[in-house]
């Protein structure tokens, strides 16, 4: 196992920079997820790491060594596709031992490392098979079954589950997760889904035009978004983001741009009359008396309720753990856990502290 150091990385094909300047610091057996929407630069972020992509500028250290130059195959990694890219003539076994047989590993030890990985994939029934009698999730941990038995010092990830079914994919998502706990092997993991970003990692690095726009815990970045992309990217209903701004008048208040006053526990110094975005997440708002709200839509989905409703026409939406009876057209009082309450700069998009 090793760490990975990613400094001052820069990408570009001719004369359009495509990552600019990303810095990052994995520690030695992390589970670091690459997040954002498509176009934003993980892949090729992974891609560098891997020596799948030359890097324009800047360095990657795996362990000490720096790799910039290094073929992937040097590199000691091990990678999992979104297409699996397994043999269609070969064998589970023979797919998952390939590898190993091209770099002259003893028999033997081919063979251990093999049933080693398909018993902890628990795909040891189907060695004898070809991919096309196997399942997309079990074409997927032969995949990562091929990974494992190099036994690298780094895992890489690009969007595995996006090509299964969504009940699959939880399945599979947790099994990754038991996986790294089992082998704690540094791992990279490439999403544009926030919801597994948010169940696996040790750390999220929230990605936007080829720039990090935060990184940190999950829960940080759910609980203090650094910015209102991160703050409407994390989370499912997203954030709710109004605009208007904080005025004080003894008790400072945030005056919509509807004119609808929403309470503030506080606010940041010198902000009086300043253009902001109050954010609040839909399950921080409950019944209450502080503004109204008018009811479009409610989406009940039996754990919960998800209400979308318009304050000073505004959309926002709601979820309620209780189920209530409010139904499209009627008004309900709603109230913020005060505690919960965002400010962001409206020109920058920066929280306000």
């Amino acid at each position: 196992m090793a760490s990975v150091d990613v400094v001052n990385a820069r990408k570009a094909y001719g004369g359009v920079e495509v990552i600019h300047g990303v810095s990052l610091s994995i520690a030695d057996g992390e589970f670091v997820t690459l997040v954002g929407p498509s176009g934003c630069g993980k892949s090729t972020l992974l891609r560098m790491i891997a020596g799948l992509e030359s890097i324009t500028d800047g360095k990657v250290k795996i362990g000490p060594r720096v790799v910039n130059n290094l073929p992937p195959r040097d590199r000691d990694i091990a990678m999992v596709f979104q297409n699996y890219a397994l043999y269609p003539h070969k064998t589970v076994e023979q797919n998952m031992s390939f590898g190993l047989k091209l770099r002259n590993t003893p028999k033997d030890e081919i063979q251990a490392r093999v049933k080693r990985a398909a018993d902890i994939l628990h795909v040891a029934p189907y060695l004898s098979r070809y991919p096309r009698q196997l399942s997309g999730g079990q074409r997927q941990r032969v995949a990562m079954g091929r990974a494992i038995v190099r036994d690298p010092q780094v895992f890489l990830f690009d969007e595995p589950l996006s090509n299964l079914d969504a009940q699959l994919r939880v399945q599979m998502r947790a099994e990754i997760k038991e996986l790294h706990q089992r082998l704690k092997t540094t791992t990279i993991y490439v999403t544009h889904d926030q919801i597994e970003a948010m169940t696996m990692a040790d750390r999220i690095v929230v990605m936007r035009d080829g720039v990090v726009e935060q990184l940190g815990a999950p829960l940080d970045l759910y609980d203090r978004p650094a910015t209102l992309f991160v703050a409407s990217f994390i989370g499912s209903p997203s954030m709710n983001l109004l605009k208007g701004a904080v005025v004080v008048k003894g008790k400072p208040v945030f005056v919509t741009e509807g004119g609808v006053e929403l309470p503030l526990k506080s606010a940041p110094p010198n902000v009086d009359g300043r253009p902001c975005i109050y954010g609040i997440r839909p399950e921080h708002l409950a019944i209450g008396s502080d503004f109204k709200a008018e009811v479009s839509v409610v989406e009940p989905t039996g754990s919960e309720t998800q209400v979308f409703a318009k304050v000073g026409g505004h959309p926002i939406v709601t979820v309620f753990r209780d189920r209530i009876s409010a139904q499209p057209g009627q008004s309900l009082l709603l109230s913020p856990n005060l505690d919960a309450v965002h400010l962001f700069d409206a020109e920058s998009g920066k929280r306000l502290e």
